[in-house]
């Protein structure tokens, strides 16, 4: 049988493993913009640049290596003709008409583009080849808007890292190490990280955090079920959905999850609560598959 041998780089990255559930893909993760419990997506984009490092989340220059200090703490505003600010705008108040908006913090009323976003038809087209990026003139700690004169910008060619790491048959389906080296993906998660399943109560934080779990279907054809951080849990316990709260002391609190997750957080298979059962040591391969 011919060995088959896959070149379609999208069909890797959509490929989900049987068992892994939906929130395991960057396309379906909250973490494909902010972090979240599986790991901190904007981190690969600090070491895009050759010689600059930029803020994961700002185009802010953090740091540089030699031969570019020249740019540190400017701002970039531009990337082969596609800018990266766009003005703020909005009314003042209901019912007026937009206008740009500033205050202390933001003067000139400009607002960073996301770099996946603003980055994806440059990567596209021109990974591992240099780009024009135009800075700030000057230092800039605060936002900045792109000048009309273009004798106020700092023009400079900078190679543009390709995305993937590259084997001997072409791009593999693998963040480059020169973009994120082991460990930095998840350095910006919470800590401890047991905050990120009580920090948010919009029911989606973090992206692996089950919500409604051992649901069933009720005597008026309506589910039924309980908040996966519910205490009271159980045949025993009502089946009624406790809203998240963070001073509902129906749910895990902050300590609780502190002190004890292993008992508090409950595997979910097939929907319903799984605990983790302790086996006698040595027990055989029979017993640990049961």
């Amino acid at each position: 049988m011919k060995k088959l041998d896959p070149k379609n780089l999208s069909a890797q990255l959509h490929y989900r493993a049987a068992g892994n559930p939906p929130g395991t893909m960057p396309s379906s993760a909250i973490s494909n913009c902010f972090p979240g419990l599986e790991f901190d997506f904007r981190s690969v984009w600090r070491r895009i640049f050759v010689g600059i490092e930029m803020h994961e989340a700002d185009n802010y220059v953090l740091k540089t290596d030699r031969g570019f200090e020249h740019l540190l703490h400017h701002r970039l505003l531009r990337v082969d003709g596609h800018p990266l600010v766009v003005p703020v705008m909005g009314p003042q108040r209901p019912g007026a008409d937009p206008i740009q908006l500033t205050n202390s913090a933001n003067p000139e009323g400009v607002a960073f583009m996301e770099w996946s976003n603003v980055l994806a038809e440059v990567l596209q087209a021109k990974a591992g080849k240099k780009v024009r990026c135009e800075f700030t003139l000057e230092e800039s700690p605060k936002p900045a808007a792109i000048p009309k004169d273009k004798k106020k910008l700092l023009a400079v060619d900078l190679e543009l890292r390709p995305f993937f790491a590259r084997g001997a048959q072409g791009p593999l389906a693998v963040i480059a190490e020169e973009l994120a080296e082991p460990g930095e993906l998840t350095q910006g998660l919470c800590s401890p990280w047991q905050n990120d399943y009580r920090e948010c109560a919009c029911y989606y934080w973090a992206a692996s955090r089950p919500d409604y779990v051992s649901v069933e279907q009720g005597p008026q054809g309506t589910s039924v079920g309980i908040n996966w951080l519910q205490k009271e849990r159980g045949p025993e316990a009502p089946q009624q959905y406790v809203l998240d709260n963070r001073e509902d002391t129906r749910l895990l609190s902050y300590d609780d999850l502190f002190r004890h997750w292993q008992e508090s957080l409950h595997f979910q298979v097939e929907g319903r609560d799984r605990d983790v059962v302790t086996l006698p040591e040595g027990a055989s391969t029979d017993e640990r598959s049961k």
